[in-house]
């Protein structure tokens, strides 16, 4: 006897397929290079360990000259970035999945390597701080989700958003950067697929080209590489404008820990030179603030007139000792 789990019933309605919905995005995925099935890395699984790390490691080492060719690029979005944070703007980066942590963790290392406040470089991710260690589902297509994160921070026209998205097509992202240039602020789109909608709809568009993942579609590979790099260009090189630096010194790094405290006096050491005696005072006398220590010492003032100095020059060190050697 059959039973009525097993019948067929001639007059129920075939399964749905795929709607159009899907259909268009399936084919749009198919068209990405980040998406690209590599038929030669089929079996993969099957080769020794040595021979797969042989192979991953080769795949990194295209990933730099990919950024190569979007320098002039990315140095235009520097200067413009540096100009508006030197009017008291924001960095802020919005992303979904591994770009949204990549996001989150460049601004996060920027307070305690170049002294900034907090707000002053932000990381947003769709699903909020959950996402950093689990996966929201869904909240990568809301465009409406990334103008209320954004909203949240109170956007102005001195900031800047950076839309960060492998395939280029993140509603999150590209909803981020219309949403902030509609607002007036300055826009950046970061892809690593040519042609994106998300470069299109940024002021200033990157589309680092990497090329089929060793994984297919596993952006967090080659794609993710590729964007770790540029995001430390754009905040490294955006707070070398600002004076954070003197030379290749991270004279403005907080010293938060003793590992810190040792740099900071390696720090002083190097930039002037000076016996331990001399530099322990003078970090004494700038409450621990290298910056204004080094200026102590290659000026020859004391501590409250490095502070007026560092801050009439809107705290770059090098304009700081041109005013003590013209004063």
């Amino acid at each position: 006897m059959t039973s009525s789990a097993d019948a067929t019933d001639a007059s129920a309605p075939e399964p749905a397929g795929p709607g159009p919905h899907y259909r268009a995005l399936q084919a749009e995925l198919e068209s990405m290079t980040t998406e690209a099935f590599r038929p030669e890395l089929s079996e993969i699984d099957r080769l020794p360990t040595l021979e797969i790390a042989e192979i991953m490691n080769g795949e990194d080492a295209t990933v730099p000259p990919a950024v190569a060719t979007q320098l002039p690029r990315i140095a235009a979005a520097i200067d413009a970035i540096a100009a508006r944070m030197s009017r008291g703007g924001r960095l802020i980066y919005a992303g979904a999945g591994t770009a949204g942590r990549l996001g989150v963790l460049d601004a996060s290392e920027c307070p305690p390597t170049f002294n900034t406040d907090p707000e002053q470089v932000v990381g947003v991710i769709a699903g909020g701080r959950d996402a950093v260690i689990t996966s929201v589902e869904g909240a990568e297509d809301s465009r409406e989700l990334a103008a209320g994160d954004l909203d949240a921070l109170a956007l102005t026209a001195d900031d800047t958003v950076v839309g960060v998205s492998a395939s280029g097509r993140t509603p999150y992202a590209i909803g981020a950067v219309e949403h902030a240039r509609a607002r007036g602020a300055l826009t950046v789109g970061l892809a690593c697929n040519a042609d994106s909608a998300l470069a299109a709809a940024a002021d200033h568009g990157i589309e680092v080209v990497v090329g089929p993942e060793l994984l297919t579609g596993s952006t967090r590979l080659k794609a993710g590489t590729a964007q770790k790099l540029v995001l430390n260009m754009l905040s490294t090189i955006t707070m070398i404008r600002l004076g954070k630096t003197y030379g290749n010194l991270m004279v403005d790094v907080r010293a938060s820990n003793e590992k810190l405290r040792a740099r900071s006096r390696r720090i002083v050491s190097l930039a002037t030179g000076a016996a331990d005696k001399e530099i322990e005072d003078a970090l004494a006398a700038t409450d621990g603030e290298v910056k204004n220590a080094i200026l102590m010492i290659l000026g020859e003032v004391d501590g409250p007139t490095a502070t007026r100095l560092l801050r009439e020059s809107d705290g770059h060190l090098r304009a700081a000792l041109r005013a003590t050697a013209t004063g």
